[in-house]
């Protein structure tokens, strides 16, 4: 089976606090065929692993590349590997990789109201200015 997951499967696999559903979400995972990772359910699993159950940046950051190094998953990787540097240089996923693909897009310089975001952009040498 070819199978698209969303958010909840990913969870529910890492961190497992529903037995049931994480059985099931491992066991679909396990034996996909192909797994598709759309980009906005990686900027979703980040913000639930670190908001909701507390995880560090580090271990969201490692289950993303358990799932890079799978090979079944398909997903954005130059995104998401923008996702990360962002994130591993103490920044949030999201904004590395909406920086990334706005510029995929055409956009030329990341604009924010969020310092933070803008100065770890800007020091991964993504064009970024405060607004």
């Amino acid at each position: 089976m070819r199978v698209t997951v969303d958010t909840n499967v990913l969870v529910r696999a890492v961190v497992n606090d529903d037995p049931a559903q994480g059985a099931q979400a491992a066991h679909t995972l396990t034996e996909a065929e192909l797994i598709a990772v759309a980009t906005p359910c990686l900027c979703e699993f980040v913000w639930v692993l670190r908001s909701v159950y507390g995880l560090t940046a580090s271990d969201a950051a490692s289950a993303i590349r358990a799932l890079l190094a799978a090979g079944n998953v398909e997903m954005n990787r130059p995104a998401v590997e923008a996702g990360l540097a962002t994130l591993d240089a103490g920044g949030d996923f999201a904004d590395g990789v909406i920086a990334y693909e706005g510029n995929w897009l055409g956009g030329e310089t990341f604009v924010s109201f969020d310092r933070k975001a803008v100065a770890l952009l800007d020091g991964l040498g993504q064009p970024a200015r405060l607004l």
